[in-house]
């Protein structure tokens, strides 16, 4: 039970840093951008308005995968407190999507996410019981 416990709070501090760093990076190579939605309004936020440097702020920023993948490693944090793993497919999901990104984008930080949930993955099927045949 410890070692999942470990394994999970791993994935989560890889998923809410690779998550956080983006976010950051994000927001400082386009800050401009974000400054100039305050400017003119929560609907120049919407990047089908404008489909320029506007709309890419958008998606590699507030619109990207980053929150989300944050909240999920503080979910996973969460739930390796009380000794309750994420689902095993939760684990595979990560890893193949961050691998189909950290192909796409070479090089790029996806690797780490790859390890967060093959983390998820061997922590789930440690504690979640294999079903056998029934004992007598």
């Amino acid at each position: 039970m410890a070692g999942s416990v470990t394994r999970l709070r791993w994935a989560s501090g890889i998923m809410v840093a690779l998550g956080a760093g983006h976010l950051a990076l994000i927001g400082t190579l386009a800050w401009t951008d974000f400054a100039g939605w305050v400017d003119r309004g929560v609907w120049a936020a919407v990047p089908l308005l404008d489909e320029t440097r506007n709309g890419l702020a958008f998606w590699a920023g507030p619109g990207s995968f980053g929150v989300p993948l944050v909240l999920l490693g503080c979910l996973t944090w969460h739930l390796a407190g009380r000794g309750t793993p994420p689902p095993a497919w939760l684990g595979w999901a990560v890893a193949a999507w961050c691998a189909v990104g950290g192909l796409l984008l070479v090089p790029s930080p996806f690797v780490a996410g790859v390890v967060a949930g093959a983390l998820i993955v061997a922590a789930a099927r440690e504690v979640t019981p294999r079903p056998g045949p029934p004992r007598a």
